[in-house]
């Protein structure tokens, strides 16, 4: 593909300015679920509220509050339905959660989640291990889950990950993650989610694969999952910003990893995300001094330095 010429078809590029920013970014935190779920401490669901509480507190307007698998696998996630159920009101926010089955999605229903993030691996190995179902099954039932939530009204962020590279099986097609991209644009998802679960991606591929996902959905709108495992973290999420991504998900202290990866890669920073795009010139209505601070008691809650 020519990229130049995708750069211009997205207005990302023209010959006069060079490349464009966005204005503004939203931050994800996924905290309670990503950064929770390798953790051996259990938090109760009153010591979650308290983490949602100080990341409103800190401007952070979109927060994955956990997610609906197996509790025997996944133990820090048994309380998610409790602490949705408890969850403040607030209408400048937006409450997410991962669902992976038909059975986590029936769960969030009846939890009241309004916002789904569900995904399969562009990998045969990681979707068994992950998801327990070999890459057709796990596409059609992506597909059922995604016509059920939509039908429904609610809005549905649909993930790839292994998209930029897996730590089973190495270097993944790109072709196979946009397919798997053009069938979330068919179904109308609101977001395509790429993911670097194995924290293999480099800032090139990035910006590449993204301005190729979004030329071949209609230009539906392109989220960003990356982990810092080798520290490209930033470089990664500078990458995105330049392919036009303007929604990235982050995790207070770093904290989290995908526990079915050989060596789990923490997420990037959200105080250090913040911290970058301020300095850029992005709005992300952060309070970066009150992260820290949230960072700080979460380093006394799980008693570990972040």
């Amino acid at each position: 593909m020519d990229i130049r010429r995708l750069l211009c078809k997205n207005n990302l590029m023209n010959a006069q300015e060079g490349f464009s920013l966005p204005k503004d970014v939203t931050l994800e935190d996924v905290t309670l679920r990503d950064g929770l779920q390798n953790e051996s401490k259990l938090l109760s669901v009153e010591e979650k509220s308290g983490i949602v509480k100080g990341l409103i507190a800190a401007g952070v307007r979109r927060i994955q509050v956990g997610s609906f698998v197996n509790p025997e696998k996944v133990p820090q996630m048994a309380n998610t339905g409790g602490l949705f159920r408890m969850l403040p009101e607030n209408k400048g926010v937006t409450y997410t959660a991962l669902v992976l089955n038909e059975t986590g999605l029936e769960q969030a229903l009846d939890s009241g989640v309004r916002h789904l993030y569900m995904a399969i691996s562009a990998t045969e190995t990681y979707n068994l291990k992950n998801n327990h179902c070999t890459f057709g099954e796990a596409k059609a039932r992506i597909e059922r889950m995604i016509i059920r939530a939509k039908h429904q009204g609610h809005s549905v962020r649909a993930g790839i990950m292994m998209a930029f590279g897996c730590a089973y099986e190495g270097m993944v097609p790109v072709e196979r993650v946009i397919d798997i991209a053009k069938l979330y644009s068919r179904l109308e998802v609101d977001i395509i989610d790429l993911a670097d679960t194995a924290a293999l991606a480099n800032p090139r591929q990035i910006f590449e694969l993204v301005i190729m996902i979004r030329s071949e959905t209609n230009d539906t709108p392109v989220s960003l999952h990356l982990h810092d495992t080798r520290k490209m973290g930033l470089p990664n999420m500078l990458a995105g910003l330049l392919a036009g991504v303007t929604l990235f998900d982050t995790s207070t202290g770093g904290l989290g990893g995908c526990p079915f990866v050989p060596e789990p890669a923490g997420n990037i920073a959200t105080e250090e995300a913040a911290f970058m795009l301020e300095k850029m010139g992005i709005l992300t209505g952060i309070h970066i001094k009150a992260l820290y601070a949230l960072k700080h008691s979460l380093e006394e809650v799980l008693r570990k330095n972040l």
